[in-house]
């Protein structure tokens, strides 16, 4: 009964308190109103449930007493309320829209602040308040989506290594085409659980070896349904313009198509095309044997992509042996080609041709939308 009592008599004079507290207000004196602040912020959390009246009034005055202290003690103040699920929201919205050194624990983790909030902070401050936000647990779609258009790559970066922002089809769509052009995004974009699969598939050709692999592992886990949802939206952006044919275009065609038809077209013809130095044959030999556009395939022999290549050949049930044929040929002498022919063998040997086939799917994706 004493103890009950107690916390009785303490709710009633820490409430009497208030009033008290709210006149001091007008006091002159930095120091004392820098200590009345505390005290305030002292009395806002000290267990007492607030009303939706006072807790507006608390806002009010705390934020006009905020107003006129120095940096370090708004900085106090938001790192106090940041965590706290009923803190005055005009309080909040001030804090969030002041300097980063102030509004950067507020950005990152109150709840109090709304999407409107939100969206009026990224769409009006700079880069740190964006990477604040961008660090947040959830972070609504229409926010990711001023973060995507207004924020550099390090903001950008920020919002894509977070699990928790939402991402519009077309913010993402936006943000892969940034991230292909820039090597510090590959990670980010790769690693990213919500990335779109047929987006994911675009980042295979810029991206360096271990990111591959973890595109061609996510590719064989990959649920047949939801493979066939990500064709289906990949084929609606895919770019069928990709430069002039060679001149010798239509020749090599043609007699691809002879070879072919002959069942004469074999992976054994490809090397004597290479050697030959019938490079445009060979790319329309390669482009029919894995049913890959041509585009594709002069992309991966331009670069000199042997792991893509490798896809293709696996796919196209190419053995070993002729796919480390065309890799030396394709690397040339000045590359070392021998020296490298062992580690791609076990490269290519690795590489399932499930995952190569669920790869492959993505790049004719091209191939389909040029024959429409």
């Amino acid at each position: 009964m004493t103890d009950q009592m107690s916390a009785v008599e303490a709710e009633t004079i820490q409430a009497s308190r208030l009033p008290q507290l709210i006149a001091l207000a007008g006091e002159g004196s930095s120091e004392k109103r820098r200590l009345l602040l505390r005290e305030l912020t002292d009395h806002f959390f000290g267990g007492v449930e607030h009303s939706a009246a006072e807790t507006e009034l608390y806002g009010s005055v705390l934020e006009t007493l905020a107003d006129e202290m120095e940096t370090a003690v708004r900085a106090e103040l938001a790192a106090r309320f940041a965590d706290a699920p009923n803190a005055p929201h005009s309080l909040i919205r001030r804090l969030a829209n002041d300097n980063i050194d102030v509004a950067e624990p507020v950005l990152r983790a109150s709840t109090v602040l709304t999407d409107e909030d939100l969206i009026g902070v990224v769409s009006k401050h700079g880069q740190d308040h964006m990477r604040a936000v961008s660090g947040r647990i959830e972070v609504p779609e229409a926010v990711s989506e001023i973060i995507v258009a207004r924020g550099d790559d390090d903001t950008l970066g920020a919002l894509l290594r977070n699990d928790g922002a939402r991402l519009s089809r077309a913010a993402s769509e936006s943000a892969v085409e940034r991230a292909k052009v820039n090597p510090a995004l590959h990670a980010a974009t790769v690693e990213r659980k919500t990335l779109p699969a047929d987006l994911l598939n675009e980042m295979y050709f810029v991206v360096e070896a271990r990111l591959r692999h973890q595109i061609l592992e996510q590719n064989a886990r990959m649920d047949p349904e939801l493979l066939e949802a990500a064709l289906a939206a990949g084929r609606t952006r895919v770019a069928t313009d990709d430069g002039a044919l060679p001149p010798d275009y239509a020749e090599s065609q043609a007699y691809v198509d002879e070879l072919h038809a002959a069942g004469q077209l074999t992976p054994q013809v490809l090397i004597r095309f290479l050697r030959s130095k019938g490079r445009t044959p060979f790319l329309v030999a390669l482009s029919r044997l894995s049913d890959v556009d041509f585009h594709t395939a002069r992309g991966i022999v331009d670069r000199r992509d042997l792991d893509a290549l490798s896809v293709v050949c696996k796919a196209a049930d190419i053995d070993r042996a002729i796919y480390l044929t065309y890799a030396v040929s394709l690397l040339g002498a000045d590359a070392n080609p021998m020296g490298k022919a062992a580690a791609y063998g076990r490269m290519y040997g690795e590489l399932t041709k499930e995952a190569a086939l669920r790869t492959l799917r993505f790049w004719r994706m091209r191939r389909v939308a040029q024959a429409a």
